[in-house]
């Protein structure tokens, strides 16, 4: 596996911001030309887009019409697309984007959710762009309940900068933590502050990334402010060298999507093939990395692909990944282990065994790891539901949880 340079998918950012106050936090003419002259800081807010804003009640029915619990809600809220500045997987600077959404409460000292979003192939879908998006819905919910919400939406995604690097530990983290820093920038500008304990949650994808995070702000020098609160990870693939051989052998659902996914982002991160001929069939090897250049979605992605891996990829990368050597086997096992430290914080898992994505021996893993480590740990089935389903069902129960934990 050798580092590839990818052609960063560059954009042009616009700099508006409408709400009060907001606009402070842009770059006046003589700090601009200061900034040319100095890289920017992790964390530092690039522009703010645009602004909405939202009632209670018109909360409750968005999330009452995608079918999630809404008897939590309290507060309207106001969203805002926020652009600023991280690192990529390779360590360099780059622009990234998220949704960051506070409640109309009177607090001016407010508790903050990092939530982080499931596995997305195309850069529109995330919450920061899509209002119809559950993640857009998880974020204004957590905000009803007097939160203040950050919602990355990672490196490549949204408004960001070049390609996701889909899994990557060092891009999740630095992502996630630096939009956290942009949050709390904003909500200054607005005259109010976010607590330093930050309750994190994260579906599918975003399940090792909560943790991952937490693992990140607890450790001496993760960040000089924010430290975790509570974890609560929601059918996430804490065993990701198992759930990429369920895929090679089409043991899960949507395992060609998945699996091509993670062959070309993990190529664009770390040189997974020389020539996409060695992992992908005739006559997908011509068009997949196009495919997954995210700009298309799920269904064009599932219409284009065959419905097996078996069809879709070469009988030697197949292998490869049912007995993963080498590079490509310590970066697997590496994630295999998000789990695998103790938190000083609560971590309420929530999984659903009728997930046929993600199947519920992920969270047992997780839970076994956190147990060896004496974790305060708790595991909820939500019942027999599919994977994007476990969320909705989980999402409530999410927020009773922050609600037991100290502020």
């Amino acid at each position: 596996m050798r580092p590839k340079r990818p052609k960063p998918l560059m954009l042009r950012l616009t700099a508006a911001a409408t709400a009060a106050g907001v606009t402070a936090l842009l770059l006046a003419p003589a700090a601009a030309a200061r900034a040319h002259d100095r890289p920017a800081a992790p964390g530092t807010i690039v522009a703010v887009e645009e602004t909405g804003r939202v009632s209670a009640a018109d909360i409750a029915k968005n999330l009452r019409d995608a079918g999630i619990d809404a008897s939590r809600v309290r507060h309207g809220a106001t969203w805002y697309r926020v652009l600023y500045r991280t690192t990529d997987s390779g360590g360099s600077a780059t622009t990234a984007s998220q949704l960051v959404v506070l409640p109309h409460s009177r607090e001016s000292s407010l508790p903050v959710v990092s939530w982080l979003h499931g596995t997305t192939v195309h850069r529109g879908e995330v919450a920061s762009v899509n209002p119809s998006s559950t993640d857009r819905r998880a974020a204004l919910l957590f905000a009803s309940t007097g939160r203040a919400v950050s919602a990355p939406d990672y490196v490549g995604l949204g408004k960001g900068e070049g390609f996701h690097p889909y899994g990557d530990p060092a891009a999740t983290v630095s992502a996630t933590v630096d939009a956290l820093r942009a949050a709390r920038a904003l909500a200054h500008g607005t005259g109010r502050t976010l607590r330093p304990k930050v309750q994190i949650s994260g579906f599918s994808q975003g399940g090792p990334a909560t943790m991952m995070v937490g693992r990140a702000l607890q450790r001496k020098g993760g960040d000089p402010y924010f430290r975790p609160g509570a974890l609560a990870p929601v059918a996430g693939p804490f065993h990701l060298s198992a759930f990429e051989a369920a895929a090679a052998d089409d043991a899960i659902a949507h395992s060609p999507l998945y699996l091509a996914y993670f062959a070309t982002a993990w190529d664009r991160m770390y040189g997974l093939y020389d020539s996409p001929r060695e992992v992908f069939r005739a006559p997908y090897d011509q068009r997949i990395e196009e495919l997954f250049d995210g700009h298309h979605t799920a269904r064009e992605l599932r219409e284009e692909l065959p419905a097996t891996s078996k069809d879709l990829f070469t009988p030697r990368f197949l292998e490869r990944i049912r007995n993963p050597e080498g590079a490509l086997g310590r970066r697997l096992r590496a994630l295999d282990r998000t789990c695998d430290w103790r938190p000083e914080v609560p971590v309420h898992l929530f999984h659903a065994t009728g997930d046929r994505d993600v199947v519920f021996a992920h969270a047992q893993h997780c839970a076994g790891q956190l147990e060896e480590n004496r974790a305060d740990l708790r595991l909820t089935d939500v019942g027999n539901h599919d994977h994007n389903t476990t969320v909705r069902q989980a999402l409530p129960r999410i927020v009773d949880f922050f609600d037991r934990q100290a502020p």
